[in-house]
């Protein structure tokens, strides 16, 4: 669990894979060291148009649990991820999203996504299932040094 959260809380590594995939990611707090408060600015291209997004870290508990907060233009949502031990080795990780609409179109967006809920659960826990074996496949790495 403890390997799981150690790559979860890395904020450097996921800003540097934010800019390898041609987002603009800036820092914008002034903390020395990671805990709530920590902010970033991301600008980023999405369906052909050009979106920004402030996100915040909300909430950390070391082993257990990281909450973000984030907000754009159409969309404000909140993030958990959550830790559970299984075993000594496994390690379930545990997703809420919270997504809120600010305008009339971003309404529409989200009762879209809701019509299309069961392919878009697919597509996200087919995500997760691939960023869960990349973990493995760090741990293994690691573990093998």
């Amino acid at each position: 669990m403890a390997f799981v959260y150690s790559v979860l809380s890395d904020f450097e590594a996921w800003e540097r894979a934010g800019l390898r995939r041609g987002a603009d990611i800036s820092r914008t707090d002034k903390l020395r060291s990671p805990g709530p408060g920590m902010a970033w600015a991301a600008r980023f291209r999405f369906r052909g148009r050009d979106r920004a997004l402030a996100i915040r870290l909300t909430g950390l508990e070391p082993g257990q649990k990281l909450s973000f907060a984030g907000k754009g233009k159409l969309l404000e949502g909140d993030m958990v991820l959550e830790l559970m031990s299984l075993s000594p080795r496994r390690t379930r990780l545990i997703l809420h999203l919270d997504i809120r609409p600010l305008t009339l179109g971003a309404r529409l967006f989200l009762q879209s996504v809701k019509l299309a809920k069961g392919r878009v659960q697919t597509r996200l826990n087919k995500r997760l299932a691939n960023f869960a074996r990349d973990i493995e496949a760090r741990q293994q790495t690691a573990a093998a040094r």
